[in-house]
């Protein structure tokens, strides 16, 4: 994990800053291993973004996001929620591939609602255990 300067990035953009500090603290607890590994999601403005990874060798199994070419243009003109509720489902798709069954989900420091919570919808939709 890189490092943050948390006063720096207070200075900057407090928001962001608060988000970062939750998310140390979840980290501190939540950890990705060979047997269930660490399903993590980012949000943006306008993407979304679902990896899973492999903490112990530092490894990304199987990634998704709003950017991908084969899924954004049918992603135009869904709402944001329906899109990252795609992302998981398209997420848990590539982590069957990759042999994995349960993950274990770091919401990143976000707040468990919208857009966060239809990608770990969409995930156990697709098959994965969260």
């Amino acid at each position: 994990m890189r490092k943050v300067d948390l006063a720096t990035l207070r200075r900057k953009n407090p928001k962001e800053a608060t988000r970062v500090k939750r998310h140390l603290g979840i980290r501190k607890r939540v950890e990705g291993t060979i047997e269930r590994p660490r399903l993590t999601v980012f949000r943006s403005a306008t993407h979304i973004y679902a990896q899973i990874i492999n903490d112990e060798t530092g490894k990304t199994l199987a990634q998704a996001s709003t950017l991908d070419k084969g899924l954004r243009d049918s992603l135009k003109g869904k709402k944001k929620a329906d899109a990252a509720k795609e992302i998981g489902k398209l997420v848990a798709e590539r982590a069957k591939k990759a042999g994995v069954e349960a993950v274990v989900f770091d919401r990143n420091g976000f707040r468990y609602h919208g857009r966060i919570a239809a990608v770990a919808d969409g995930a156990r939709e697709g098959g994965l255990s969260l």
